[in-house]
């Protein structure tokens, strides 16, 4: 499934120490630099830039190919988004309840 309903919440907000970790020692500055730079803080039960204060919406190394969504850092993303399973959510659509 390649909706990319999971990757439009804030799931980047739950990137682990592992995960930063592991891109350190991989060289995988450009995913670092990106989480750095946005500095998201949670603003009651939103993530917002510690910088200006904006909303961050969706995970900023998710893009569209064609009517699928895709993944830039599949091979190397985050914990959380490995662990994830479709449809074990209600934001996802194929969400049956439990």
């Amino acid at each position: 499934m390649h909706c990319g309903n999971c990757c439009l919440t804030d799931l980047i907000a739950y990137v682990t120490e592992e995960d930063r970790k592991r891109w350190t020692q991989t060289g995988r500055n450009d995913i670092l630099h990106i989480l750095e730079k946005e500095h998201g803080v949670w603003a009651g039960d939103r993530l917002v830039s510690q910088n200006d204060g904006h909303l961050l919406q969706g995970c900023p190394f998710f893009t569209w190919d064609g009517a699928l969504g895709a993944c830039t850092i599949y091979e190397t993303r985050p914990r959380v988004c490995r662990d994830y399973v479709p449809g074990s959510s209600e934001f996802c659509p194929h969400y049956k309840g439990r």
